[in-house]
């Protein structure tokens, strides 16, 4: 469930998308400026060849990140809250009992 969040927050983030816009925009540019060493087909496999490597490289990015993401921190984060829990029960328990026996030591 987390790992689910963590990775659909990231693509609504809309960073890949930027990625690949970038790569477009850069490709597009460099064909333009380099357009007397390249015919209008090579330029037109190029850029959608880079685009396409790109969105592949995004979605591997995207795999490693979901692969690489570390549930350890959450979990040990989640004990301490659970225990921190339970130890104010304890201590709130004791209270309650040590005012009954001083309620009990008056009367």
């Amino acid at each position: 469930m987390v790992v689910e969040n963590f990775s659909q927050s990231v693509i609504n983030s809309g960073i890949f998308r930027l990625y690949i816009a970038t790569g477009f925009f850069a490709t597009l540019i460099f064909f333009v400026i380099n357009a007397d060493l390249y015919t209008p087909l090579e330029m037109i496999f190029g850029i959608i060849g880079v685009t396409v490597i790109l969105k592949g490289v995004s979605n591997m990015m995207l795999s490693l990140i979901i692969l690489l993401f570390n549930l350890d921190s959450k979990r040990e984060e989640l004990n301490f809250k659970y225990n921190e829990e339970k130890i104010n029960e304890m201590m709130a328990e004791l209270g309650v009992q040590e005012a009954q026996k001083v309620g009990s030591r008056i009367n």
